[in-house]
Parts: structure tokens; C-alpha cells; sequence
């Protein structure tokens, strides 16, 4: 086995890259929403923003290159995206959002769904939006449920030559679109037909925005995050064609684990840069500031040994990440593990990370005009709550996977997917 954490010269080029954007475009979001009220206001007010991140091939990247994307692999994301989210969360998760809507389809579609739907979101400087609607209003955590009357109450039944859907879905990443109309396309979890379990009904249905009865019906208001959209989207009687379907009834578990594993190892990369983000404003006070003593804070040691505590951590999370990333790629995304562990331990450590730099700066941390630490503990707070909840969630899923006859503890560990 070799064990090489020095990214190589492209991934280098790329954090950098992704560095100077950050520094130069993300930097100007906090002013560019400050003052707006409405949810909506705030994310269209980011649409610049989120063009230049394209112009740059960001979201290409998300692409397989047979299908004229950028084809980074998910480590090389997790690079970038940890750059971009050391300057701004709300921008690189409405990215990240679109490359979520198209997971599914990337992962599990057909050759020729595929090359339908995805070169919209390869040309350089594109705003179209993807959507991955997954949250029923009632709760996402038992989407697998195996009770026919529980889980996923959207629905999808068969008329001629189409699905026609009906349900309703919140906490939609990117579901309004930036006109408030819809996304460019959602992805959309659903059951076909009643009656049945989950293992044989839930599916994953392509709905792009064309197809009509796609309602914005709300706005969630969300503490942190303040300029990425969560809107609530009712689906009336919309008719896609049965070739829209990723897969067969009852593939949806499977589809929603694996990009959810996806985005579970890019969150990690989210937490680390936000840690950064918190570290570096800490530590620079504790060099500078007095608190009117006669030294800087950071000779005192209780100062000092909060932030070499910080700074465990946050390595500590990076190298998970890049171990979940790198497990991902290295297993074609057959195996989850590490990625559920990524966004685990990171999201949680985040939280406690960023409320110790607040303990470290004291007072000036809780007012959101002294210092952005306030808010970077609000962006903080939903990271063990979104893309499948901590507890309901992912805990779980580590949980059944230890349950599995043949779980091997030390695959991941050395890079081996677990067996079949």
C-alpha cells in the first residue's frame, strides 16, 4: 500500500485556482445579501456569484468528461470545495446543490438519459440549476420505510406513455430556480404505485422544469445559509415520459444512499472550510489583541492550547475527508462508509470548533457586526441537520452496515469495498 497525502500538480492547480476565485468573487457575498428579507431576494441576489464559479468550469467538473464535462474526480472536489467554502458557504452549496440534482443521473442513469440531460450543465458560464427533490414535508429520515402506508407520500402513476406525480417536497436545494419558477431539472424521489414497500416501489424520476404543474408554494427562512434556496415545490399531476425513471421501482434506496454519499464526503469539505474560516479569525485576534493585558491573548496558554486544539481537528477532518473522497473514487462509489463517517465527525466537530473560537474571542464573537464568527456558527449549526440528518440518517446507515453479515472493520481502513 502507498500512502501519498501531497495532492499532485493538478489538484494543486486546481486549490489554487479555486483559492484566487474565492478570494476574488466570494468575498463580495456577505454585501450583497446583507439587508435582504426574503429567502428568495437573498439567493437570486447570488446568481453572479454562482455564474462566475461556472465560467470557471466548477460545476462542469461535476460531469463525466464522455459527456463533455470536466470529470474531476469526487477528491478533487472535496480540494476545491474546501477553498471555496473558507470565503462562503452560500454559494459553493448552491453549486454543490446542482451537482447533488445531477448525481443521480450521473450515477445510475442510462447512456442515453444521460446525453439528455446532463450537456445542459456543461457550457461554460451556464445558471441552469439541478435539484435533487428528496423531503417530503413530513420528514425525510424514513424515505426507506417498510411500511406501505409510511415514508415517501409523493407519488408517481403510470397514465399511457407517462408518470404523472403528485407530492409535496421541502428543503429543496435549488428548487425555485432563480426566477422563482422551478429548477432546470429536479430529480425527484417518489413512489410508483401503492401499496408497497419501499424496497419495491420508491424511484428516482428525471422531472425537468418543461414538464409544467411545478408549484413554488414557500420560502424556508433558515438561520444559517442565509442566500442558499430551501423552498417548498408542489408537484400537480406533472407528466414525464416512463423513460424519465433512473432504474426500476424500488431502486430509489439505493440511489438516494449513493448520492447522498456523494454529498456526505463533500460536506466534510464544507466543515473543514469553515473551520479554517473560524481558525484563522481566531487566530489572528489571539496575535493581535491585548484584551487590554499587556501581551497578545495567544501567550497566554490557555489561549494557545484552544487553538492547537482547534487546529487538531480541523487536520484531522481534512484527512478524513480526503479519505472518504478518496474511498469513493478509488470504489467507483460502491462503498459509503467513509463517506458517512466524513460527514459525521466533521459536521459535529465543525459545531464544537466553531463555538471554541467564540469561547476564545469571548463577547465580540456573538455580535454579527464585530466579527463573522456569529455567523459562521449559525452555517455551523445545520451541517449535522441537512443531507441526511446525523441521527435519523446516518447513523443508521452506519449502524445497519455494522448489523451486515461479512462486514469487514478494517476495509475501509485499507481501501477495500466491503464485500458484496
Amino acid at each position: 500500500m502507498t500512502i501519498d497525502f501531497t495532492p499532485s500538480a493538478a489538484q494543486r492547480e486546481l486549490q489554487a485556482g479555486a483559492r484566487e476565485i474565492a478570494s476574488r468573487v466570494l468575498t463580495g457575498v456577505p454585501s450583497t445579501i446583507a439587508g435582504l428579507q426574503h429567502p428568495h431576494e437573498r439567493f437570486a441576489a447570488t446568481r453572479p456569484f454562482f455564474l462566475e464559479l461556472t465560467r470557471a468550469g466548477l460545476l462542469a467538473g461535476f460531469i463525466p468528461r464522455e459527456y463533455g464535462g470536466g470529470g474531476l474526480s469526487v477528491l478533487d472536489l472535496g480540494i476545491a470545495g474546501e477553498e471555496l467554502t473558507a470565503v462562503d458557504i452560500n454559494v459553493p452549496t448552491s453549486l454543490i446543490g446542482t451537482g447533488l440534482g445531477l448525481q443521480a443521473i450521473i450515477q445510475f442513469g442510462s447512456d442515453a438519459q444521460k446525453r439528455r440531460f446532463l450537456p445542459d450543465f456543461v457550457e461554460s458560464g451556464t445558471d441552469k440549476l439541478a435539484s435533487f427533490a428528496f423531503t417530503e414535508v413530513t420528514g425525510g429520515a424514513n424515505f426507506d420505510c417498510a411500511d406501505p402506508d409510511a415514508g415517501v407520500r409523493t407519488f408517481a402513476e403510470r397514465d399511457g406513455d407517462a408518470w404523472v406525480i403528485n407530492g409535496e417536497k421541502h428543503w429543496t436545494p435549488n428548487g425555485s430556480g432563480w426566477d422563482n419558477q422551478g429548477a432546470h431539472v429536479y430529480t425527484l424521489v417518489c413512489r410508483i404505485g401503492r401499496g408497497r414497500p419501499a424496497s419495491e416501489s420508491l424511484a428516482v424520476i428525471v422531472v425537468p422544469r418543461s414538464a409544467g404543474g411545478i408549484e413554488v408554494v414557500g420560502h424556508i427562512n433558515a438561520m444559517g445559509h442565509r442566500a442558499v434556496d430551501l423552498p417548498r415545490i408542489r408537484f400537480n399531476n406533472v407528466r414525464v415520459p416512463l423513460d424519465n425513471l433512473l432504474g426500476q421501482p424500488g431502486d430509489g434506496i439505493r440511489i438516494c444512499s449513493s448520492v447522498f454519499a456523494w454529498t456526505g464526503a463533500l460536506v466534510g469539505a464544507e466543515c473543514t472550510g469553515a473551520m479554517r474560516r473560524a481558525f484563522d479569525i481566531a487566530w489572528q485576534f489571539a496575535k493581535t489583541d491585548k484584551r487590554s493585558g499587556s501581551v497578545p491573548v495567544i501567550e497566554h496558554p490557555t489561549v494557545g492550547y484552544q487553538l492547537a486544539d482547534i487546529k487538531m481537528r480541523i487536520e484531522a477532518c481534512r484527512y478524513l475527508m480526503w479519505k472518504a473522497c478518496h474511498y469513493l473514487d478509488s470504489t467507483n462509489g460502491a462503498s459509503e462508509e467513509m463517506a458517512i463517517m466524513s460527514k459525521v465527525f466533521c459536521t459535529e466537530t465543525a459545531v464544537q470548533t466553531i463555538y471554541d473560537t467564540m469561547r476564545l474571542v469571548g463577547m465580540d464573537s456573538y455580535a454579527l457586526d464585530m466579527t463573522p464568527l456569529a455567523a459562521l456558527m449559525q452555517d455551523a449549526l445545520a451541517f449535522p441537520l441537512f443531507d441526511g440528518g446525523n441521527m435519523g440518517v446516518r447513523r443508521r446507515q452506519l449502524h445497519q452496515m455494522l448489523k451486515t453479515p461479512g462486514y469487514d472493520p478494517m476495509a475501509a481502513a485499507e481501501g477495500r469495498p466491503q464485500p458484496a
